[in-house]
């Protein structure tokens, strides 16, 4: 197939619209746009083609229950960190969606798994947790463009997270992740926004 620059335009439009929501809608998802999410997930690329990740839908309410809790944990002792006037700041941010997020989504990376039988991982094994990211990465944009938003948590415990979820002791958690309708849109990062760090424009060769 032969792309062309409208292509790239809508691309580039995803990329710049793909922004880290925290302000969700109640609203649930339809099953059918999941499904495709999951299809899209197994469209990433993948070291040795070894698909290392592991998604848990996560619909217990007493995990989701405990995962906030362990979220609140953590953003208490991350506040903790900063002087005085950047911690009034920190503490002012909304860094989560997980009350109001119809889905969440723990993304583990298996660190020994069958598929791959090692290709590509045997000095850098770390690239198994690289290949989980590419995924997440892809779920971000296939979900913009069916007009949901996706939250990184990443201020959590995570060996709380994997406790309360019972997985494979192999799996290290790489995500968690809200989905759902976005309560508003915006091209600017909700930190840009709130005068926490504004986006610099890095060059692309560093030498």
């Amino acid at each position: 197939m032969e792309f062309t620059n409208h292509h790239t335009d809508i691309l580039l439009n995803l990329l710049r619209w793909r922004r880290d929501v925290r302000h969700f809608r109640p609203d649930p998802i339809d099953p059918d746009l999941l499904s495709r999410l999951e299809d899209a997930i197994a469209l990433a690329p993948s070291v040795g083609n070894s698909q290392p990740w592991r998604i848990v839908h996560v619909k217990s309410q007493e995990v989701r229950r405990q995962v906030l809790e362990s979220h609140q944990a953590a953003n208490v002792d991350a506040a903790t960190g900063y002087d005085r006037a950047k911690r009034e700041k920190y503490v002012s941010l909304k860094l989560a969606g997980l009350r109001d997020a119809p889905v969440h989504l723990a993304v583990f990376t298996d660190l020994s798994p069958k598929a791959g039988d090692g290709l590509g991982r045997q000095t850098m094994p770390e690239t198994l947790t690289y290949s989980t990211v590419i995924a997440i990465h892809t779920l971000w944009l296939v979900a913009r463009s069916m007009n949901l938003g996706l939250g990184w948590v990443s201020i959590l415990e995570p060996d709380k997270v994997h406790r309360c979820l019972d997985v494979d002791p192999e799996w290290h958690l790489t995500a968690y992740l809200c989905v759902g309708y976005p309560t508003f849109d915006d091209d600017t990062p909700e930190l840009e926004r709130k005068d926490w760090q504004s986006r610099a424009k890095q060059p692309w060769l560093i030498r």
